[in-house]
């Protein structure tokens, strides 16, 4: 099992798209992990720690990633841009660069390149579930070779997400941070993601708790129905216990076992 990252990159060396500045906070980064080359499947995860689009909540991240890694599983900790100094679209290009980043350079991290999924938190989790519903296949007149190559994730893992834009079950220090403080009705439901997915949304896992007060499991909820009437792959976990933020929950003995189950999903969807 890794137990540190083994590079961390920037997605944009050059600068980032609608950059303000050339600090730390203004470059998107990947944080890579790598397993054991012994017992690495091909499959590749990108993470997206939450922390209300204002911050990356550290247990979102690393424990993911080693998690990952016992799998055989290659772990991308993603670094994106955050509010109140971005908002959309800046957060979404981050996501889309990270996985479009993986799929180009999938053959140096021993990755397939139809194996590349994304994993959301929280905030990360509507990050994730966007990936999930906004993605293009590349374009293939573009100088940069990483920008040829589709941004659409073959998977995606939403733990306790933030889905909808709507009252009353956003998470409104999220949407607040993502959207600014008056977001046009057409922007919210842009970027409430139940609303978007559609048959070409990829297989889906998520995971939430009846307890949890900040993000209501009706997000969880709502998307997996959208997956349903769409014809998406999706399993849905519903525990009574566990509030919000509990990442792989080590320390919960209600709720330490979700991660066996997302463990037989994987290898049900034939990704370990």
């Amino acid at each position: 099992m890794s137990e540190r990252s083994q590079e961390t990159i920037l997605l944009w060396p050059a600068g980032a798209p609608l950059a303000i500045g050339n600090t730390p906070e203004d470059q998107p980064e990947l944080n890579i992990w790598l397993p054991p080359a012994a017992i690495a499947t091909g499959t590749a995860v990108v993470i997206c720690p939450g922390g209300s689009y204002q911050g990356h909540a550290e247990h979102e991240r690393d424990i993911p990633a080693i998690y990952l890694n016992s799998l055989g599983i290659a772990a991308f900790c993603l670094k994106y841009r955050l509010g109140p100094r971005y908002q959309h679209p800046a957060m979404m290009y981050d996501v889309q660069r990270a996985i479009r980043t993986v799929r180009a350079r999938a053959a140096e991290w021993g990755v397939e390149a139809d194996r590349i999924g994304v994993w959301g938190f929280s905030a990360g989790g509507h990050l994730a579930s966007t990936a999930a519903t906004h993605f293009d296949g590349g374009d293939i007149t573009s100088a940069d070779p990483i920008e040829r190559v589709s941004c659409r994730p073959d998977f995606a893992i939403l733990t306790y997400p933030v889905i909808t834009m709507r009252d009353p079950f956003t998470h409104d220090g999220s949407r607040g941070a993502l959207l600014g403080d008056n977001p046009k009705p057409e922007l919210i439901e842009l970027m409430s993601n139940d609303e978007q997915v559609t048959a070409a949304t990829p297989p889906t896992f998520l995971v939430h708790t009846y307890e949890d007060t900040g993000v209501p499991a009706e997000n969880s909820v709502q998307y997996y129905l959208q997956c349903r009437q769409h014809g998406v792959l999706a399993e849905l976990h519903l525990y009574q216990h566990g509030g919000h933020g509990f990442g792989l929950a080590l320390d919960d003995e209600y709720i330490a076992n979700w991660t066996d189950r997302l463990t037989d999903w994987l290898r049900y969807q034939k990704l370990l």
